[in-house]
């Protein structure tokens, strides 16, 4: 898909591992977007800590407000991420807090979001990508709840099987595509 103006996705990590799974799923949707698709790996959300508002306002902590400006500064966000123990990793959960706040001026309300990713399980992370979606909804982001790809990586590496990499790729496309639709 192409389209007039540069539009930029913030993508958030579930997974703090430098090799893991859903990160090279994230820089593989950033090596391959589409003409006119910026896609950010917003790094550093391991670093943030656990959202209590004693740290937040005008000393927010210098990780959180990079997150924020991040994910202010992108046109949609898609969380690529693993699941554990059947839900989000704390990590994306403790980001989702972050750019909900200021309640109902949050960095993350209004932004299109999705929520994909892969996991050695039959279940492809269907449950965290279940939980961040509602996540994000209560955050304030417009979820598009018909962009789902639950990645089971049980017989392999899905960045092997070009029909998993087309699904990774449709669903960013769909995500960018989202927004020309509310707006036409």
């Amino acid at each position: 898909m192409t389209t007039d103006k540069q539009i930029r996705v913030a993508v958030l990590l579930g997974s703090s591992r430098t090799g893991s799974l859903n990160r090279r799923i994230a820089e593989h949707l950033r090596d391959h977007a589409p003409a006119g698709v910026t896609v950010d790996v917003v790094e550093g959300i391991d670093r943030v800590p656990f959202y209590n508002e004693e740290l937040d306002g005008d000393d927010a902590p210098a990780s959180a407000t990079a997150l924020r400006e991040a994910v202010a500064s992108a046109d949609r966000v898609l969380a690529v991420t693993p699941e554990y123990n059947g839900t989000m990793p704390a990590v994306l959960n403790n980001a989702i807090d972050w750019l909900s706040r200021p309640y109902g001026q949050g960095a993350i309300v209004g932004k299109p979001f999705a929520a994909i990713g892969a996991t050695p399980t039959p279940y492809g992370g269907k449950w965290s990508h279940e939980h961040a979606r509602h996540s994000a909804r209560i955050a304030g982001a417009l979820v598009v709840d018909t962009i789902v790809v639950d990645e089971p990586a049980v017989a392999g590496d899905p960045l092997q099987d070009e029909a998993a990499v087309r699904r990774f790729l449709t669903a960013l496309d769909d995500l960018v595509a989202h927004e020309a639709e509310v707006a036409a």
